[in-house]
């Protein structure tokens, strides 16, 4: 008979299996009652479970602008890559080339295998290269990538090319008679402190500082001065340490496909020197900037294509807010079939607004790009095809405009549309072939002055269709109006 069985007639337990008993299989409890086994969910690990999967409104607009900030990044480091690829860098775009042998960040599809065969000259190289206003726009550049950087090493990398570009701009102002004579004794400050290593300099730093807080009757402008050159062969150190891993990563990745040049590079010392690049205004490829309708007489390079007003001095925008949304922007690109839009009306400044005695008027930047395409209407398709297309249209327009300073951000810039001659919306007075254009005014308040710009007047499409759907919203300091017209389809 069944054990099981025989048990249960005499009124006893069936007997226990206790060896080879599966485990996800009903226990019996002390109460003889069936019971799943139980897995309690350990105390941290179910906080830290509901921690990933709730964020705070605050929490997600850092995690927001730290992935924005990520993608501006990569983009200006790939657009620098393109450009000394193509031969036509700028200085900082030899710098951001260098990094890109240690740079863990950067993204792998993007590496070029011929990319290591590119001679570009050292940083401390293209540093003397440049004249005072050159290094003044390399070192807003700088600051642009040490912003955005959140590596370790390669904010290191920046930091040390930030007080690098500082010194050498300092060294190229006409010095006053205190200046020259502590230049008198440069040269036995360099005795002292090029010898040293960073070790050697962070605490001689130490104990300069020391010196300084103390209440020793001291030369203080010695001491003070000392410092100064400290900081920066100390920045020195920290570039040369960098610069002696790039220069490892590149004879690791050149030995297998050119071993002389591997050789000669690990036999020099540190990166190698190449000929320096003129970046005079009007030189030939490599240039700092596109060269533009200005004399031959400036000293100053001209403005990249789409921002020639923001070389004037004037009344613009230009707070250091302004520059990191207006070179965020910048960084996004112009995307296919897009140019540069700045078709700015001049408005009439006779009427001051109210606000202006108690702030000062400034007008704000943008960066505006119009969308171009063709119209293969019944016209174009008949005299037209896909190896000749017809002349392309304007098909929309895409306004970014830059507020972060505004005095009541409780009240968002606006805009309207002013079409001139008594024109009415709907009514036409061009001739056959043309299009009409009327003004779109963007107001905002203090202490941002009203600017203007000339478009198409066409009937929008308010659709949202991702990207290049009607958009018009204010966030983060910066106007964003998209749009695009409607297409007209005739019928017979």
């Amino acid at each position: 008979m069944n054990p099981d069985r025989l048990a249960m007639i005499n009124g006893s337990r069936s007997p226990r299996k206790s060896e080879g008993r599966d485990i996800i299989a009903p226990r019996y409890n002390p109460s003889n009652r069936i019971s799943k086994p139980s897995r309690p969910t350990p105390p941290k690990a179910a906080a830290t479970a509901s921690g990933s999967r709730y964020l705070t409104q605050d929490e997600q607009s850092e995690q927001f602008v730290a992935d924005e900030d990520k993608f501006v990044l990569k983009q200006a480091k790939k657009k620098a890559d393109i450009r000394v690829r193509e031969n036509r860098a700028k200085p900082i775009d030899y710098l951001a080339f260098n990094l890109r042998f240690i740079d863990t960040d950067r993204d792998v599809f993007d590496d070029d295998d011929e990319d290591v065969e590119i001679d570009v000259p050292a940083p401390e190289q293209v540093l003397e290269s440049l004249t005072a206003d050159q290094l003044k726009e390399l070192d807003e550049d700088i600051r642009s990538y040490h912003t955005l950087e959140a590596n370790a090493r390669n904010k290191e990398y920046w930091t040390s090319l930030l007080a690098l570009c500082g010194h050498r701009r300092q060294k190229l102002k006409p010095h006053g008679p205190e200046g020259r004579a502590l230049a008198s004794v440069a040269s036995d400050v360099d005795k002292i402190l090029a010898p040293k290593t960073l070790e050697q300099l962070e605490a001689l730093e130490k104990q300069i500082k020391a010196k300084l807080s103390s209440n020793e009757p001291i030369d203080t402008d010695y001491w003070e001065e000392l410092l100064k050159s400290l900081l920066v062969y100390k920045a020195k150190a920290k570039l040369n340490k960098v610069c002696e891993a790039i220069k490892a990563a590149r004879i690791g990745l050149l030995r297998p496909r050119n071993p002389e040049k591997a050789k000669a590079l690990e036999e020099s010392d540190g990166l190698p020197t190449t000929t320096t690049p003129n970046f005079a205004p009007g030189a030939s490829k490599p240039v700092v900037r596109q060269a533009a309708t200005a004399s031959s007489s400036s000293q100053s390079s001209a403005p990249p294509p789409g921002t020639a007003r923001f070389a004037s001095t004037g009344n613009e925008d230009f707070s250091q807010a302004t520059k990191a949304l207006y070179d965020r922007e910048v960084a996004r690109g112009v995307g296919e079939g897009e140019e540069i839009f700045t078709s700015e009306e001049t408005l009439p400044s006779d009427t001051k607004p109210l606000w202006a005695d108690k702030y000062r008027p400034r007008k704000p930047r943008y960066f505006n790009r119009v969308q171009m395409g063709y119209e293969w209407n019944k016209y174009n398709q008949t005299h037209y095809d896909h190896d000749n297309p017809p002349p392309k249209v304007v098909q929309g327009y895409r306004f970014n405009i830059f507020y972060p300073d505004l005095i009541d951000k409780t009240k968002a810039p606006t805009f309207k549309m002013i079409r001139e001659h008594g024109r009415r919306r709907g009514e036409s007075f061009a001739p056959a072939g043309k299009e009409d254009t009327c003004l779109i005014r963007f107001i905002a308040g203090p202490p941002y002055e009203d600017i203007a710009f000339r478009i198409v007047d066409r009937e929008w499409d308010y659709s949202a269709k991702k990207e290049r759907g009607f958009k018009s919203s204010f966030d983060k300091g910066i106007l964003q109006l998209h749009f695009q017209f409607k297409k007209i389809y005739y019928r017979k």
